[in-house]
């Protein structure tokens, strides 16, 4: 069950500025796309609201620095959206020095914001190109000191985007992304795409650090096992829900429910019914209901579990 429209923060109308049709602005100012990757024009009206959780949880990866849809919503706004329908913490994650620099600043504003910092493993290689990378290192070093910044991510490895020799820069980054989180104690987080065996294979041979999230979980039954082996946890987005994605229920009906999150990854990646559309913290119910139908969980219950597992992955918020 949903309303028939966004939260008023996430409505467009003729007031609230920007032409209809328009991309917002992704980490880099440039406008996301307005057509999907098979060349479909997609729709940028958000979502309904869905109906609250009866147990609060917390979106574990979002971007709020993201723009996308017919409207910019801030920091405060987007957070009093996703409370209004149980989500009542967030994890924000920087991808480069932009996105990280906006995330400790975004830490300090709102205290239900934790905050992770990193260069992703698309951006590491960029970095290079252009003679940067130690000095950006050095950068997310310091930015990583920041108190309320709870976890190193999100770093790791990408074959759908990365290739030829970039890869090999990927991993070095990957690796020295482990060491800093093991260096200052603080959780890691993953981007796995299309990497899996080689993502668990540095982690073994780097030493994992105490608290390893799989964001977005893309795995198979046989990286969940390995996951519940090592006390990973797994993270699991608006993609469960997608008609494709048989093998993601398969993956959560044999995870260890300690370890199990929940995430948007916003602005991509929305639940279906929407998916295309703009995704927001507020739309975290859809996938948390959709893992409780899968799991035959009691809803309340489940919620509670990734409250507690949510914490454990990253402190308490207080």
């Amino acid at each position: 069950m949903c309303s028939s429209a966004p939260p008023a923060a996430y409505r467009w109308t003729d007031e609230t500025g920007g032409a209809a049709g328009s991309g917002g602005q992704d980490r880099d100012g440039q406008r996301r796309a307005s057509t999907d990757e098979s060349g479909r024009r997609r729709r940028l009206e958000y979502p309904p609201a869905p109906e609250p959780l009866p147990v609060p949880v917390v979106d574990n990866h979002t971007h709020l620095d993201f723009r996308d849809g017919l409207v910019e919503v801030g920091v405060r706004e987007a957070l009093d959206a996703a409370e209004a329908v149980g989500v009542h913490r967030a994890v924000q994650v920087g991808c480069d020095l932009p996105s990280s620099r906006f995330t400790v600043e975004a830490v300090d504003a709102d205290p239900r914001l934790l905050g992770a910092v990193a260069l992703h493993p698309n951006d590491a290689p960029r970095y290079a190109a252009r003679g940067e990378l130690e000095a950006a290192y050095a950068e997310i070093e310091s930015l990583a000191a920041h108190p309320r910044i709870r976890a190193i991510g999100e770093t790791g490895l990408d074959y759908f985007r990365t290739h030829g020799e970039a890869l090999s820069v990927q991993a070095d980054s990957f690796r020295w992304h482990i060491d800093l989180a093991k260096r200052l104690g603080k959780t890691l987080q993953i981007h796995d795409r299309d990497a899996h065996d080689d993502v668990v294979r540095v982690l073994a041979e780097e030493g994992a650090p105490e608290r390893v999230v799989f964001h977005c979980f893309s795995g198979d039954e046989a990286l969940v096992r390995v996951c519940n082996e090592n006390g990973w946890f797994m993270s699991f987005a608006g993609t469960f829900t997608f008609k494709n994605a048989a093998g993601l229920r398969e993956a959560l009906a044999v995870a260890d429910p300690g370890r199990v999150l929940v995430e948007t990854d916003a602005p991509f990646l929305t639940p279906h019914p929407y998916r295309g559309r703009p995704n927001a913290s507020y739309m975290v119910p859809y996938t948390v209901r959709a893992m409780a139908e899968v799991l035959g969980a009691d809803l309340a219950a489940l919620c509670a579990r990734i409250g507690t597992n949510t914490e454990e992955a990253y402190g308490l918020w207080d």
